[in-house]
């Protein structure tokens, strides 16, 4: 059910949003659904610890980095989970950059033999890479370092999984699976008035519980309803450079338009001057003085 009057949950793709349901230690249950569903068996989470989000680099000089939700497992593997609002140049040197972290922190200090636990850098895309760079039927996907000529997988404990969220298209009737489950909520959260039917598994009921607006403490709300402000900014400022951008291009391909029709008409009007002039029984060279061209010009029209 999609509402018309005041959202009844928060928006996710916000920062308050995402962090209230993922990055709090009383929604870590929320997290661990998710990831197990996310890896679909691979991995059984069974709980979660929560790192600090803020990273100074090892020197006061080197760049900060911040992360929407760092955490570790039982085990010692890494997890970066990061809502990502729009497409940013370099946004995969961005997600390197940002694994490096976790795989610096391993190295202990004294000997050491390089051993290292999984780092998994999970990326939610509230936009789509560019055009034919994956097809419009893959929204998920899961990047590993490989052999180029084989194919095989040359390091596995370093994993990049990217969701492509615009590219999610199933209905309600078509859930099957807890993944599937889990991007039908986050993607349609802010426009659901009422939780659906196929949603109806235990966490999901603590999703909608936490998500619920109305429920909030008024600093809560204030910090969401700015950071919605932050969000509905940063969407339009990104629009209007995409109208901008386009605009600009429609403008700047008038302009080329007219001056490839322009160059067009310049050269038609040459190539009949040079046809009068060769039926006028001129010679090459007349022809090419008449009509102010070269030679290898006349001779390119006419054949010769």
């Amino acid at each position: 059910m999609v509402t018309i009057n005041e959202p009844r949950y928060i928006n996710p793709y916000t920062d308050f949003g995402f962090k209230k349901l993922f990055g709090t230690e009383l929604n870590k249950d929320l997290l661990i659904s998710f990831l197990n569903a996310l890896l679909d068996g691979r991995k059984e989470i069974k709980d979660v610890q929560y790192l600090n989000g803020e990273h100074l680099g090892d020197g006061y000089d080197e760049r900060k980095t911040v992360f929407d939700v760092y955490c570790e497992l039982e085990n010692g593997e890494k997890f970066i989970v990061e809502m990502q609002k729009a497409e940013q140049y370099y946004f995969k040197d961005r997600s390197l950059y940002y694994a490096t972290t976790p795989i610096r922190e391993q190295a202990p200090v004294g000997r050491w033999d390089y051993h290292l636990n999984e780092v998994y850098m999970v990326g939610l895309l509230n936009f789509c890479f560019p055009d034919k760079e994956y097809s419009e039927d893959s929204f998920r996907h899961e990047i590993k370092l490989m052999d180029v000529a084989d194919k095989h997988v040359f390091y596995d404990k370093l994993t990049f999984i990217y969701l492509e969220m615009p590219k999610f298209n199933k209905t309600e009737n078509e859930l099957v699976t807890m993944f599937d489950k889990w991007m039908f909520a986050l993607h349609n959260l802010a426009r659901l008035m009422e939780r659906p039917a196929a949603l109806q598994e235990r966490i999901f009921t603590r999703l909608f519980e936490q998500a619920e607006i109305a429920k909030y403490a008024p600093a809560d709300r204030r910090e969401y309803t700015e950071s919605l402000k932050d969000y509905w900014d940063y969407y339009s400022v990104m629009r209007t450079s995409e109208d901008r951008g386009i605009q600009i291009g429609k403008e700047e391909g008038r302009k080329e338009g007219i001056q490839i029709g322009e160059k067009r008409g310049v050269e038609q009007e040459k190539k009949e001057t040079i046809l009068r002039l060769s039926q006028m029984g001129l010679s090459v060279e007349q022809i090419a003085s008449g009509a102010n061209v070269p030679v290898e010009k006349v001779r390119e029209i006419l054949d010769l």
